[in-house]
């Protein structure tokens, strides 16, 4: 028996044979093309039109949310830009597989950089990429394999288009080596309800056959589990669920210290999914996702309509102006000049500093869509802040525009660290975990092998947390957290205990962070914070502040 530990991105105990994907589309050769450049040209575009053609029929039988997904892979089949790089490539002696395969490597180059919902997706372009040369190879696309029996299915990562067809009457669970918690194949498996643990080390080295169990909670995989711990993952997935249910309202501490459960959304379409799960407001409404793939930005009447829509659906809305630049190019957006590391560049409040009319029209829409609805339902905040002066600024452009409540995210190290001088500037922080661990640890967060360096519990990142709550508990300001750190439920005690004074997560992790919050005390919740930040290591960290909090063995986690 053994144990392979990864990231748990969708709750439930799945037990069953391994069933091992590990082929890949092979490289095309680079080998020069002689014939007809358009009729090589054209074989190319169809074969693209056939992959657009597949994700779209997919998208209508999978529907709910990997509609959406499956759709935007069909667009980007489809783009005129990629198709221009095509017939570039082919005139230039590229066969139509060879060009296909380096025209999507430029996108990808583009992404593969980012910190968020881009860089998230740079899976989704490879799959569509496969797809392609594939086709034009004659060779067979990976995906689920088919088999009379349930088993577990284990992949290098799975594709939206295959996993929003996955039968979970036959696939139990899912273990993936690479990807993360914020990609779609994260995102599908909890829409799903499959077990799925991401980023697990060592998966593909798994024999099929080999029988597994697979907690999507805990993010572990036990190879030829005994049948007692078999019984033992189930009764704490039982538990979970109990937990779940009984832990209803807003969210709080045993003892009654509230600390309300917010919902991260893109736009109006997440609504009812974070209602559906009792989110008490919005604490991470990413504007940017209304302009992604846009070549002008939304007229005002469409932003205030998009605005209106999330404000009169909850009590609390906080909205982080566009966060855009090299991890989310937009168009209408440029940067002053190619950068060479765009994760260091021209992003965020930095971008809309040099186009300073864009961000006017926006917190000039956010203001209208706002009036006549009480004066705290709308919280206005900027990303990629890293000093007092910026801040300041944004808030004297959210005063000019009529809106009263103006806040940060603090992504930037230095800002969490002279957290005091800004908190002089601003009504409110919001810790995005996500970008903060990577600045901290100089850690690009689609590079796998560096995993363990983007760990949440890393007494560093705790540190700086820290810093940044108690300069807004000083200052008598709200800090808040919106990063994936939130959805972790012991996590969200121990940010509890640091004195965050609300919490903002994926619809589907509030119900269990609810009910984690629920069974501890606000003292208990303390011990954890302060055990985790004594320790050394992230291992260490997260054994200490379990260890402060009894009742998780209670709720099975």
């Amino acid at each position: 028996m053994r144990e392979l530990l990864g990231t748990g991105v969708s709750s439930g105990v799945g037990v069953g044979p391994v069933r091992v994907v590990s082929d890949t589309v092979p490289e095309p050769p680079a080998e020069p093309f002689v014939g007809d450049p358009l009729a090589e040209t054209e074989r190319a575009l169809a074969a693209l039109e056939a992959v657009g053609r597949e994700l779209e029929s997919r998208a209508q039988t999978a529907g709910g949310e990997a509609r959406d997904m499956l759709a935007a892979q069909a667009l980007m089949a489809r783009d005129p830009d990629l198709a221009g790089e095509i017939r570039i490539g082919i005139s230039a002696g590229l066969t139509a597989a060879r060009a296909v395969y380096e025209s999507f490597g430029f996108y990808r180059e583009l992404l593969s950089g980012a910190s968020d919902y881009m860089s998230a997706r740079v899976s989704d372009l490879d799959d569509v990429r496969d797809r392609a040369v594939a086709r034009l190879m004659s060779l067979a696309v990976p995906g689920a394999p088919e088999s009379d029996e349930p088993y577990v299915l284990i992949t290098r990562d799975l594709a939206p288009a295959d996993l929003a067809l996955l039968d979970p009457r036959r696939v139990v669970a899912f273990v993936t080596e690479e990807g993360g918690p914020i990609g779609h194949t994260a995102i599908l498996a909890r829409a799903m309800g499959i077990p799925a643990i991401v980023s697990c080390p060592g998966a593909l080295e798994l024999k099929d056959g080999e029988r597994v169990l697979v907690d999507g909670a805990s993010g572990r995989l036990t190879v030829d589990p005994e049948d007692g711990q078999i019984s033992r993952a189930r009764a704490a997935e039982r538990a979970r669920a109990e937990a779940v249910g009984s832990a209803t309202g807003p969210g709080r501490t045993k003892d009654g210290h509230p600390v309300p459960l917010l919902a991260n959304i893109g736009g109006p379409k997440d609504v009812d999914r974070a209602l559906a799960s009792g989110a008490e407001g919005v604490g991470l409404f990413r504007s940017e996702y209304l302009f992604l793939d846009r070549e002008v930005p939304l007229t005002e009447e469409q932003q205030i309509a998009a605005y209106r829509e999330v404000l009169e659906a909850f009590p609390r809305v906080v909205v982080r102006v566009l966060d855009a630049g090299a991890d989310k190019p937009l168009p209408f957006l440029p940067p002053a000049a190619v950068e060479p590391n765009p994760a260091l560049g021209e992003r965020g409040l930095r971008l809309l500093r040099r186009h300073p009319h864009v961000l006017r029209g926006q917190l000039r829409a956010l203001a209208k869509a706002a009036e006549g609805l009480p004066a705290d339902r709308l919280r206005v905040m900027a990303p990629m802040v890293t000093d007092a002066e910026e801040a300041r600024l944004f808030t004297a452009a959210c005063r000019e525009a009529g809106l009263m409540q103006a806040g940060i995210m603090i992504e930037v190290p230095a800002a969490a660290i002279r957290a005091r001088d800004i908190a002089e500037e601003v009504d409110f922080f919001s810790l995005g975990t996500n970008d903060l661990a990577q600045y901290v640890f100089a850690v690009d967060r689609q590079v796998t092998s560096l995993t363990r360096l983007q760990d949440p519990w890393r007494p560093a990142l705790l540190d700086l947390m820290a810093f940044a709550a108690e300069a807004a508990v000083g200052a008598g300001k709200g800090c808040g957290v919106c990063g994936e750190a939130a959805a972790d439920p012991v996590m969200a005690c121990v940010l509890a205990g640091l004195g965050v004074t609300s919490l903002s997560m994926s619809a589907p992790s509030l119900p269990l962070v609810r009910a984690a919050l629920a069974a501890h005390t606000l003292d208990e919740c303390r011990a954890a914070a302060a055990a985790a930040r004594a320790a050394r290591t992230e291992s260490q960290a997260r054994q200490a502040a379990r260890a402060a909090l009894p009742a998780l063995e209670t709720l099975g986690l």
